[in-house]
């Protein structure tokens, strides 16, 4: 490595110390010394090999529960997973600007009618939203587009007849993504 660029790295691992120490005051008073930075780098690395568990977002982590669910709702597996998609991108802790909450992205009231004490533990919150789309489903007689459509604008404004441009769009990217995934598998 040239001098020039070992003065800049130099610098660099200078500036982040004093960084962490004005954001942790303690942080030097600790009695090991602190560990470089590349080191720390190299056990993340190692703990990944290790088989740390998955990230909560990957859908393969929450399989069992969506083979679960879809056995117990008769709902396919591949339209929960496009659901999940659409909804919060897998991601647990969603919350939309209209207070849906979790992967399904359930409204507060429709959890709590499911049963689901915390719409942030993903198994609960799969469980609840399987239930509500498979009791949709049912109410409008297998019509999946009219449920995801009840699900996403709830039931009274779709059997008023009306359909926001959201749920349009909503109800497709769904449909598109359930029948990329039932011709992956």
């Amino acid at each position: 490595m040239r001098p020039e660029m070992m003065t800049n790295m130099t610098k660099l691992l200078g500036r982040i110390d004093e960084i962490v120490a004005k954001c942790h005051p303690d942080y030097r008073a600790a009695a090991e010394p602190a560990p470089r930075f590349v080191d720390v780098l190299d056990d993340v690395r190692k703990a990944g090999k290790a088989g740390r568990e998955r990230d909560p977002r990957d859908p393969e982590a929450l399989q069992e529960t969506i083979e679960h669910c879809a056995d117990i709702y008769n709902i396919d597996e591949e339209l929960i997973r496009a659901m999940i998609q659409v909804e919060s991108g897998w991601n647990q802790k969603a919350v939309s600007s209209k207070g849906a909450q979790g992967l399904m992205q359930l409204m507060p009231r429709t959890a709590k009618m499911l049963g689901v004490d915390d719409p942030f533990d993903p198994h609960q919150n799969i469980e609840g939203g399987v239930k509500y789309i498979s009791d949709l489903t049912d109410k409008y007689d297998g019509d999946i587009e009219k449920a995801l459509a009840a699900y996403n604008a709830g039931p009274s404004r779709i059997d008023a007849g009306g359909m926001p441009s959201e749920t349009s769009r909503y109800v497709r990217n769904v449909m598109a993504l359930y029948y990329r995934y039932r011709e992956e598998d």
